[in-house]
């Protein structure tokens, strides 16, 4: 006897969302609702599965838009400054301006050891 095809619910639905929201793995998610196919799993929740997690980060880079420009946290406006424009702590200091002059090496006449002969 075949076994019955799988039927989501709404809850389901919403749990997935939420279990992809926080990151959790899709095997972790099959295995929870007792799915044993990532492709069944992937079949039937695919909007919650691409949805959740697009979601969670769209209402974190809100929250931490909302704390950037309010003025108030200003690590959170230098994580914004270094993640999205390339800010970066250190200096832009270059050592060697340019290519190093020639290495000239010449001999002197006379000096100590001369031998005028």
């Amino acid at each position: 006897m075949p076994r019955p095809r799988f039927q989501p619910s709404e809850d389901q639905r919403q749990f997935v969302k939420s279990l992809a929201a926080f990151g959790v793995l899709q095997e972790q998610i099959a295995r929870r609702l007792g799915i044993r196919s990532l492709k069944t799993l992937r079949r039937h929740f695919r909007k919650e599965l691409d949805w959740g997690a697009l979601e969670a980060n769209l209402n974190v880079t809100k929250t931490l838009y909302k704390m950037a420009t309010s003025g108030e946290h200003p690590g959170a406006s230098m994580f914004w400054m270094k993640s999205r424009c390339g800010w970066n702590d250190r200096p832009n200091f270059n050592p060697f301006p340019g290519p190093p002059p020639p290495f000239i090496v010449g001999k002197e006449e006379g000096g100590p050891n001369h031998d005028p002969a």
